[in-house]
């Protein structure tokens, strides 16, 4: 039995639920997201809440109920507050900027990144070494800061290189003479 999967997701006042076949539309102050949910769950709208069920006990139902019920309440946060990543340049020289709708990254490259900025997801920075990313899909705004992240990951002598904000890189010595 899935411990998160039987859970209920509360809809809060504000936010408009509805289901169609397998996809759930949920609508709310920040914009609309839909998510289509595996052939092995079933999800109903009983009052101010969203509930996920599964078809059968295999494990894959199983695996899906939990899985599912989370990406509803990903919807339902999406909708309502947002998410955002932080990441953090560490380096000499190295600095980020907005272009437009480009994100300018100075990664001690002999040139500089041009990264477009998807549609859905608004990009600041705050100080040259500061990226804040955010949007009302997790999934997106995940996906972008690790595309971000990976143009120059965390090195372990020095710390250089773009990480998240709170992330533990771990620092090796180097050799010794």
């Amino acid at each position: 039995m899935s411990r998160i999967g039987k859970k209920p997701v509360v809809i809060p006042s504000g936010v408009t639920a509805k289901i169609d076949g397998q996809t759930i539309a949920v609508k709310g102050a920040k914009g609309e997201l839909k998510f289509t949910a595996p052939e092995e769950v079933a999800i109903t709208i009983d009052g101010e809440a969203v509930h996920v069920t599964p078809h059968g006990e295999d494990k894959r139902a199983r695996a899906m109920w939990g899985t599912a019920r989370a990406q509803v309440q990903n919807l339902i946060g999406g909708v309502t507050k947002g998410f955002e990543k932080k990441l953090e340049i560490n380096g000499v020289g190295y600095k980020a900027a907005l272009a437009g709708k480009n994100l300018q990254l100075s990664l001690g490259y002999s040139h500089d990144i041009i990264f477009p900025i998807p549609a859905g997801v608004t990009i600041t920075t705050s100080k040259p070494t500061e990226i804040t990313i955010a949007g009302i899909d997790k999934r997106q705004v995940g996906q972008i800061a690790a595309e971000i992240r990976t143009f120059r990951g965390p090195e372990p002598y020095k710390g250089k290189g773009v990480k998240y904000v709170g992330e533990f890189v771990f620092r090796k010595e180097g050799k010794k003479k």
